[in-house]
């Protein structure tokens, strides 16, 4: 089928090049123009609003910078509501608000459509490879509809649950990597100004009760891993600045469930600072700075 692919055409465009790959036509929209470059050269046809796309395929595909976009993409003038087809599902992979998806849900089913959030994890690396998991929530049935085509782009499918589990297992997630990401940092740093070599501290870590993601494949420490962004001047990988909104996002569902979450919190402040430092393009390992 065809499938439309918005936005998420910069760093994360990958999927949509895999869904070329695999045989599906694709039709692409996103605000930058440059964007949509590498995927019209694969063969994806570049048409020129989120309304064009909803006209022009059944199985929408969106991947917006935060909440504000998805409703502005979805319900605003020239969005995909104002054209969608009955029958139609879509499957947002934001990261943002729950409570924004199940509101475009409602308003979804309000026209003959579905729609899904299917936020994702494993960054631009698994992107490039195919080996994202997605965090699906939505109808069962939906689900299945999905997972067709998200096995194009994706290694783990997941389904949640309802409308808006996806999104409450992505900010649990993110929470807990920006927690760990600053707890390896503080270990690091502290191993090193002791006189450890950063690579033996890692190593012993790595093979001890310490051993988590952030330590053993996404190190923060300069030299330490080839190929991470703390090794390329903390370039590309996943910005401070995503970071930080999905810990605000965390924080705003934790006040709405009155659940404790104090290094959650301090986490946010902790990134909040290093954005207000100069930090915010850089990779969210650059914490170790």
């Amino acid at each position: 089928p065809q499938i439309g692919h918005l936005s998420g055409l910069g760093n994360m465009g990958a999927p949509a090049l895999n869904l070329l790959k695999s045989g599906h036509k694709v039709v692409a929209y996103d605000v930058m123009d440059s964007s949509t470059e590498p995927v019209a050269e694969a063969g994806a046809e570049v048409i020129s609003s989120p309304s064009e796309v909803a006209k022009n395929a059944k199985r929408i595909i969106t991947m917006l910078p935060n909440s504000s976009h998805v409703q502005q993409v979805y319900l605003g003038n020239n969005g995909i509501l104002e054209s969608i087809q009955p029958g139609s599902v879509c499957i947002d992979s934001s990261t943002i608000d729950p409570a924004v998806s199940q509101d475009v849900a409602k308003q979804s089913e309000q026209k003959s459509a579905k729609y899904l959030d299917a936020p994702v994890s494993g960054g631009v690396g698994a992107a490039q490879a195919g080996t994202l998991t997605f965090m699906v929530g939505g109808e069962k049935e939906d689900f299945d509809i999905a997972a067709k085509i998200l096995d194009h782009v994706g290694k783990n499918v997941v389904h949640c649950g309802s409308v808006g589990t996806g999104q409450a297992a992505k900010i649990c997630n993110n929470m807990l990597l920006g927690i760990s990401m600053i707890g390896v940092s503080e270990a690091m740093n502290l191993g090193t100004k002791l006189g450890l070599d950063p690579k033996i501290l890692a190593g012993i870590i790595n093979t001890s009760s310490g051993r988590c993601w952030s330590s053993d494949t996404y190190n923060p420490v300069p030299g330490v891993l080839p190929g991470v962004p703390s090794s390329n001047n903390y370039q590309g990988g996943f910005g401070t600045a995503l970071m930080t909104k999905d810990l605000g996002l965390a924080q705003q569902a934790a006040s709405a469930t009155n659940s404790l979450t104090p290094m959650g919190s301090s986490a946010l402040q902790i990134y909040r600072m290093l954005c207000e430092k100069g930090f915010d393009q850089k990779d969210f390992s650059s914490v170790f700075q």
